[in-house]
């Protein structure tokens, strides 16, 4: 890092932001002792901060910004691997908005003048009520860092009449000039505006499928447990049914041993009856048991069925897959890229290949024989010894024009 103190184009400081408020100020040799590791803000620890870079001329006008990212590790030192070379990129930034000095140049992840260092910057938000540029405006006039305001030399002007300075100070040349200017440092920040709101649409993007796919995860995992803890209770109940049925014959068999036998029927009726008894009290406990489980198994059929119709949770991102107000796409070769309706996210999920092979109106077979031509375009033709001949061949690039047999030869087997 440069030193903090005036050099000679102007000042340098480092702003650590916070949401959309600038949370910490320090002079560009105060953070050069940090990335040195002399010391460390132990309030950081662990924390990735979002940093911006200001260059300011010697009357506090911001002349340049760095909007880049830094690691602090566990003892709150910045990261001795960070070599991004924020004050060479300063020079190279390209046209930003006007801060008061003119069009800025601007350094971030949409505009930055080197890709290498692309993933350790950040982008602006522009938005009204949470700029910026607005809250760096405000804290570089509040000049916390106390720097020293050299105010411009005013040059004497010395009126010289001429007619050529008569014809250039016509009014109206130089309101159609001011007004070109306007329009072309508005057209400067709305174009960078449109940069950014992107790149955050595809972090946001990225985010909600990487959640969606860890609730699709977890919804797969609570319904496979489920269908496991039916498939026992299905099984327990079979064999209380077999137990049952083999008691109902052990009862039958007596039955009829009672009704063949006539001799000491008296002496034995008492313990017959006791008998009896038991088993029909053994009898009605094992219905009740079955008639229980038969009540978990209704109950987890409905659980079942509840989990695989419900409606997703308010805001949610199934919730917002189903009103459309976020799509999820998705990419197969011969379909190219599909935006899922809601009904077919857990279809899609659970086959890709077949959900394709039916957009393309084939079976999945079908399907897969073209996709491993198209993966892979050489010739099948199997020679002795099963080796194949694998000559390059012409890719078909669509699966209805596939022709199995004669698209996956080369000219010398094709017949």
């Amino acid at each position: 890092m440069e030193s903090a103190g005036q050099a000679a184009e102007g000042y340098s400081a480092v702003f650590f932001m916070e949401g959309s408020q600038v949370a910490r100020e320090m002079r560009a040799s105060e953070f050069g002792a940090f990335l040195d590791g002399y010391v460390g803000l132990s309030d950081l620890a662990e924390t990735e901060v979002r940093a911006v870079l200001v260059e300011l001329s010697d009357d506090l006008l911001v002349q340049a910004l760095v909007f880049f990212r830094i690691w602090f590790d566990e003892e709150g030192r910045a990261d001795s691997h960070w070599n991004v070379p924020i004050e060479a990129l300063a020079g190279r930034g390209a046209k930003g908005p006007d801060m008061g000095g003119g069009a800025i140049r601007l350094v971030c992840r949409s505009q930055c003048p080197d890709p290498q260092y692309k993933e350790d910057l950040w982008d602006p938000d522009m938005t009204p009520g949470n700029n910026h540029f607005q809250a760096i405006r405000k804290a570089v006039e509040a000049n916390n860092l106390k720097f020293r305001k050299i105010e411009p030399v005013q040059e004497e002007n010395i009126p010289v009449l001429s007619a050529q300075a008569e014809d250039s100070a016509d009014p109206e040349e130089s309101a159609a000039a001011a007004n070109r200017s306007r329009l072309a440092q508005l057209i400067r920040e709305q174009r960078l505006r449109i940069k950014t709101l992107q790149s955050v649409h595809r972090d946001s993007l990225s985010d909600i499928q990487r959640e969606h796919r860890l609730e699709m995860q977890g919804l797969r995992s609570e319904m496979a447990n489920l269908e496991q803890k039916y498939e026992r209770q299905r099984l327990s109940n079979e064999q209380l049914k077999k137990r049952l049925s083999e008691r109902n014959e052990q009862y039958l068999t007596m039955q009829e041993q009672m009704v063949s036998s006539g001799e000491g029927k008296q002496q034995d009726d008492a313990s017959v009856d006791a008998e009896l008894v038991l088993l029909r009290e053994q009898l009605e406990r094992r219905q009740r048991e079955l008639e229980l489980r038969n009540d978990m198994i209704v109950a987890l059929e409905q659980e079942i069925h509840e989990l695989r119709h419900r409606e997703p949770a308010e805001n949610s991102i199934l919730d917002h897959l189903k009103r459309q107000s976020v799509f999820l796409v998705a990419y197969q070769p011969g379909v190219g890229h599909v935006t899922l309706p809601f009904k077919d996210i857990e279809t899609y999920f659970n086959n890709p290949t077949a959900y394709a092979a039916e957009r393309c109106g084939m079976n999945e077979p079908a399907y897969r024989e073209w996709l491993e031509h198209y993966e892979n375009p050489v010739c099948k033709h199997e020679g002795k010894g099963g080796k194949f001949c694998e000559e390059p061949i012409l890719r078909i690039s669509q699966p209805a024009e596939f022709r199995p047999g004669i698209d996956d030869r080369c000219e010398k087997h094709r017949d």
